[in-house]
């Protein structure tokens, strides 16, 4: 049964009146003699009833041998983003599965809302798709389990209106090795493993997720995140500890966070004084009508190099960085409205509260939910990602029996 939206601008009679029918079906099918007999959870039913055409992602498909063909029959198998994609023929996946000591046949988990099996081959077929190296497929292995803990909520994030996406961020010397680009143009084109690899992680989402736009995916109007945003932290140029390192690994870990969140958007400053640089960028990560007033758990700076020097130089550490932004980055209830308030009261009530006589709304509800990552090239230049109702991972590169991967070049098979 589907309610039909919009629903949180309907009158409440009418919602209750939509609600009221579902609510209905949801204890039939809860309570329904023998749901539960054989111990079978609800994804396990969802799965076995997945469109044929998921299924056939893992299958032989025969193509004449044209990228046109190719491209036509994988696009209106909705098995592409809308770009070409490189053809996965068993010579590409098999190259793929030799930078992984896992068994093709091991699944990390049914991925939400389709709850279809995220094999280790069907990773590999995807990152084929994407254009990726088989250098990169360690680091898409480790992105899907981290988008697949419970803690990201990727079942909401395949399914909302909002424009929630994953963000990936690679940290230690991985990154490095495989080219990631944590310089500039960091969210743009130009950088083959940045961009595939983000793509990969979609594609998945689509094919075996079920994430299809329009369909599962009811994003509103989405944004360009959604097809790939991948790239690494600028540890060379950071004055500070880098996220990895921040959350209790070695700096030679190499390791790949994910964060759902929507779009960046840029911040310019141009100020020498890092207290006022450090205003700007709160104000500009605390604005009205943005996912940091309504949902988010996390919002995450990308904080640019040069940005990131001046703080420093100033005696800023990353921890008086955050708290600085905390306490700056408040939205005041006259820019909110009335309604909008209201629905703050319930949503968001712990992040309410009175300065200086102005009730406020702070954009997380402690300074460790602003995640501060340096990268970027030259430039004024910050970017601030708003979060969502999701709880960033953060996992390393590890081989099969679990010991770290130093390098990716350690997993080729002969």
């Amino acid at each position: 049964m589907y309610v039909p939206h919009p629903i949180v601008s309907v009158p409440h009679p009418e919602m209750r009146g939509r609600a009221e029918p579902v609510m209905a079906a949801i204890v039939e099918i809860a309570t329904e003699t023998g749901a539960y007999a054989s111990g079978a959870k609800l994804h396990t039913a969802a799965g076995a009833s997945r469109p044929a055409a998921a299924a056939a992602v893992v299958e032989r498909v025969t193509v004449a041998d044209d990228p046109e063909a190719i491209f036509d029959r994988f696009a209106s198998e909705g098995w592409t983003d809308g770009l070409p994609i490189v053809p996965p023929t068993e010579e590409r996946v098999a190259q793929m599965l030799a930078f992984s000591d896992l068994d093709p046949s091991l699944s990390l988990g049914p991925m939400p809302p389709r709850w279809g099996e995220a094999t280790i081959a069907k990773l590999a077929v995807n990152a084929v798709m994407a254009g990726c190296k088989p250098e990169y497929f360690a680091v898409i292995v480790t992105a899907v389990k981290a988008i697949l803990a419970k803690q990201f909520n990727l079942y909401g994030i395949q399914g909302t209106t909002n424009p929630a996406s994953p963000v990936l961020i690679v940290n230690g010397p991985v990154a490095r090795e495989i080219g990631v680009n944590a310089r500039g143009n960091l969210f743009g084109p130009g950088f083959r493993a940045n961009a595939t690899i983000g793509r990969a992680i979609r594609l998945i989402m689509t094919t075996i997720g079920g994430g299809v736009p329009q369909q599962a995916d009811k994003s509103t109007l989405g944004n360009p995140a959604k097809y790939t945003c991948c790239f690494a932290e600028n540890e060379a140029n950071s004055p500070w500890a880098p996220l990895h390192v921040e959350r209790g690994f070695e700096a030679e870990t190499s390791t790949v966070t994910a964060f759902g969140g929507a779009a960046p958007a840029n911040i310019i400053d141009k100020s020498k004084n890092a207290n006022e640089m450090l205003e700007t960028i709160a104000r500009a990560i605390a604005v009205s009508g943005s996912n940091n007033m309504f949902m988010s758990q996390e919002a995450l700076l990308v904080l640019g190099p040069e940005h990131a020097s001046i703080a420093a130089r100033q005696g800023f550490d990353k921890k008086r960085v955050r708290q600085t932004l905390f306490e700056h980055a408040r939205i005041p209830f006259e820019q909110i409205g009335q309604s909008n308030a209201d629905v703050l009261g319930v949503w968001r009530g712990n992040c309410i509260e009175d300065v200086d006589g102005r009730r406020t709304l702070r954009i997380v509800e402690k300074p460790e939910d602003i995640i501060i990552v340096v990268a970027g090239g030259a430039g004024n230049h910050s970017a601030s990602i708003p979060g969502w109702y999701s709880h960033s991972v953060t996992l390393p590169l590890t081989r099969a029996d679990g010991t770290a991967i130093r390098s990716v070049a350690e997993l080729k098979k002969e």
